[in-house]
């Protein structure tokens, strides 16, 4: 059975590309934004990985990093943050704050694919 990765991205196109990229090894789920994935994890489904922008409509990726990391329930499942910021005061931040990677755009699919085994392979 393929792992899954929850994809929070409000551009669908990212989330399409991603899915392409990853379709073979890993079963994608997307969603627009945090509440939604919030309500998605609270109805009982449990990826093996996160994949989250940061800029979001309606909860941004570091206030869900925040909300999972602080979840008895959801707190050991890996987020790899995948963010237009490029800064390094932000990226260390969310590493510190429980991120598993922090990986800007635009990003190369090969190089995330391998940072994704990595972490959850």
């Amino acid at each position: 059975m393929k792992k899954r990765i929850l994809i929070l991205d409000d551009k669908e196109t990212i989330a399409k590309v991603l899915s392409i990229y990853l379709r073979n090894d890993y079963d994608c789920v997307w969603l627009p934004d945090g509440v939604q994935g919030m309500k998605w994890l609270q109805e009982g489904n449990i990826p093996d990985l996160i994949i989250t922008d940061i800029r979001m409509p309606e909860m941004r990726g570091d206030d869900f990093l925040n909300w999972i990391k602080s979840n008895e329930l959801f707190k050991q499942i890996p987020v790899i943050i995948l963010s237009s910021e490029d800064s390094t005061s932000e990226r260390v931040r969310l590493l510190e704050e429980g991120a598993e990677d922090y990986i800007v755009k635009p990003f190369n699919p090969m190089e995330l694919k391998i940072r994704i085994k990595k972490i959850i392979d």
